[in-house]
């Protein structure tokens, strides 16, 4: 019977006597298409989407690191970079984000790259960021490339090529680049031929040591090793005597008699001094007279004026 047809689509009487379309008229617009479903991560109900969202979260907690860049390393802020300046430091390139504005420090710092023939290169400010990982750089870094480390073999080499008794300086547990930097500075000033630091676990040629070498990184070779130990038993089979300074020694530094030969002289940590196996290595402890009841003094002091001692027997 028409109008009362149950057929999908057909048209029927509702109680106000409005005809409708089962599948168009006024409901058309319904039915229309809404797009492609969101993927379940951008769904904000979706129990993907909540773990999307904490798993960022976790990441944005994360303290910030620097990136690698193939082994560069990047100094951020107006007062650093021009302390490298100033100080000599090998800088690979100095970085300037757009739009930054130049003070006194940036002029200085733009007249020392000029001298030093550094580049200069002006970026964008995210990418400059992105650079320095997110360090609070001012407007401006200097990327520094990789310290290229010798081997402790090439020390001798350059012994020999002087023609001199051989002089290294091996570093056990020093954890503070500045002192590292202090000692490779002592270094240049009393003719070593090298300083020789662990690979793992010690103060590394950062920019922090180059500053404090004072330029001297230039001119000192410092060698990496994998083990001490084994390395100084290396130069021991080499023909070099190895003292390590200690607060404990058994000879006092001026009685050193061993000073004008082929020598080792190994600086362990302010704190804990050379390591046991280490210690048990070398020929000879010796230690520092002291006219206070100081216990130690600091491995870059110590550094020096075992150095000094050394060098006036070898002169």
């Amino acid at each position: 019977m028409a109008g009362n047809s149950q057929r999908r689509g057909a048209i029927k009487k509702t109680g106000k006597g409005n005809p409708t379309a089962g599948s168009g008229g006024r409901r058309r617009r319904g039915l229309e298409g809404k797009g492609p479903t969101p993927r379940a991560e951008d769904r904000p109900n979706h129990k993907k989407y909540k773990m999307v969202q904490a798993a960022e979260k976790r990441e944005r907690a994360k303290p910030k690191r620097k990136p690698s860049d193939g082994g560069a390393e990047w100094v951020a802020g107006r007062n650093s970079v021009v302390e490298l300046l100033r100080a000599t430091v090998p800088v690979n390139a100095v970085y300037v984000a757009e739009g930054t504005e130049r003070d006194e420090r940036l002029r200085e710092i733009f007249r020392l790259a000029a001298e030093q023939n550094v580049s200069m290169l002006e970026i964008g400010r995210p990418e400059l960021d992105r650079l320095t990982g997110g360090a609070v750089h001012q407007g401006i870094a200097a990327k520094l490339d990789a310290y290229e480390y010798a081997h402790p073999n090439d020390l001798l080499e350059i012994a020999a090529e002087r023609g001199e008794p051989a002089l290294i300086v091996v570093l056990d547990s020093i954890t503070d680049p500045r002192n590292l930097g202090a000692i490779v500075r002592s270094a240049s000033g009393f003719g070593v031929h090298g300083v020789v630091i662990p690979e793992r676990r010690a103060a590394q040629m950062t920019a922090a040591a180059w500053k404090t070498s004072a330029g001297a990184a230039a001119r000192v070779k410092v060698a990496r090793a994998t083990n001490l130990t084994r390395q100084l038993k290396a130069y021991q089979e080499a023909g070099l005597m190895v003292v390590g300074l200690a607060a404990d020694g058994d000879v006092d530094l001026p009685e050193l008699d061993l000073a004008d030969g082929p020598l080792v002289v190994v600086v362990g940590s302010e704190g804990k001094g050379l390591s046991r196996l280490v210690g048990e290595t070398c020929d000879q402890l010796v230690s520092i007279p002291m006219s206070s009841d100081l216990e130690s003094l600091n491995a870059g002091v110590a550094t020096g004026v075992a150095l000094y001692a050394i060098s006036r027997f070898r002169a």
